[in-house]
């Protein structure tokens, strides 16, 4: 964990480049992060924490910094506000016990989530073995209500529920507080309209877009891949939501347990989110790791690759579950299913998954801004 002294390096070295490009402010076109820092005269450490969090860190304006390295002034801000946007994630965690005490950089960050995953998979797969017969648990099982022969829905949706809830509050107790550390919000900016801009810079991925041409994601070539792979995995996961919301309205409402046919909505919107989740994180990690280096803070990559790898098994094992399903296969492909899960859920508020609350919030407090000035 970084001491006083890194935090404040790593703000007076992203200050001292945003002073930089605000003098120059060459790189205007390319999202956000420009526009809004040229009302800026000074960069407070409020105003840090809103533009860390606003960059979608494509890089775009590495390439194109006429100050970057081997210049004097050895400017890359990419990697600055990569610093910094880590430092918010952990100075606005919640409960505020775990602020500046929970890793979120390197070997210590990938080695807490693999402790929450293991301990999610352990609580699901443990009591199983020792309550469930194994002919039960390891033999085939078909037909409706298949998979609450071996984990009652209740016992599911209870745990689930429990977790996903604490996690849900830590995630709006840490955007309330990340809200607060970005400053006062602009007067008299029109709510409803900032909140339709924000909502449409953040489903079409306009500042992954480099201005229009697209972002550097591996060198000096333009590129939409990384663009292209967040929305695979973000409408991979919404249409995976999509899936159990309807399941569950099949379930309660109709009366027609899981599992359902191949053709149903529930497992038409199951697979499509899942193979969308398997190609965004897979993806997005091949770029992470072949990506030109110099504009990348290499402490915060385990961090990443962490959270791609658990989406990625996450969708593994459900497609895996969703094949097999009519196999002895099915109850410890459910029970690893469902294990990792509830270890994803679990570390939701803890993990990279806060980046998407915390810039969602940067995109709205961008938009008000807009607004005020038109």
């Amino acid at each position: 964990m970084p001491c006083a002294d890194d935090t404040q390096r790593i703000a007076a070295e992203a200050r001292r480049a945003l002073d930089i490009c605000n003098a120059c402010q060459f790189c205007d076109g390319y999202c956000a992060v420009f526009p809004a820092l040229k009302s800026r005269r000074l960069v407070s450490a409020q105003d840090l924490t809103f533009l860390s969090n606003l960059c979608h860190n494509c890089r775009s304006c590495y390439h194109a910094c006429q100050y970057a390295p081997p210049h004097a002034f050895d400017l890359n801000l990419p990697k600055s506000l990569s610093l910094v946007r880590q430092q918010s994630y952990r100075d606005h965690v919640w409960p505020p016990l775990l602020r500046g005490r929970l890793p979120h950089v390197g070997w210590p960050a990938v080695a807490v989530m693999a402790s929450i995953v293991l301990s999610a998979v352990a609580l699901v797969v443990v009591p199983a073995l020792l309550l469930v017969p194994p002919e039960m648990l390891f033999g085939r099982q078909s037909g409706p209500g298949a998979f609450y022969r071996l984990v009652p829905w209740r016992v599911i949706a209870g745990v689930a529920g429990v977790v996903m809830l604490w996690s849900l509050l830590a995630i709006g107790f840490s955007v309330a507080s990340f809200w607060r550390g970005m400053g006062p919000a602009p007067a008299g900016a029109p709510r409803l309209p900032a909140l339709r801009d924000a909502l449409s810079d953040a489903a079409t991925l306009r500042n992954l877009g480099g201005g229009g041409v697209g972002c550097n994601d591996r060198d000096e070539g333009f590129s939409q891949a990384r663009r292209r792979f967040h929305h695979a995995l973000f409408y991979g996961v919404t249409l995976c939501f999509a899936s159990t919301c309807v399941a569950t309205v099949y379930d309660h409402l109709l009366g027609w347990p899981a599992p359902y046919p191949l053709t149903s909505l529930p497992v038409l919107f199951g697979s499509l989110g899942g193979v969308g989740m398997v190609i965004g994180t897979a993806g997005l990690a091949s770029l992470k790791l072949h990506a030109d280096p110099a504009p990348v803070a290499a402490s915060l990559t385990g961090a990443d690759c962490s959270l791609l790898a658990l989406l990625f098994l996450v969708a593994v094992s459900g497609l895996g579950l969703l094949a097999l399903r009519e196999t002895a296969a099915m109850g410890p492909l459910l029970l690893v299913h469902l294990g990792l899960v509830l270890g994803w859920f679990a570390t939701l508020p803890y993990s990279k998954s806060l980046h998407a609350p915390f810039r969602f919030a940067a995109l709205l407090r961008a938009a008000m801004e807009r607004r005020g000035r038109g």
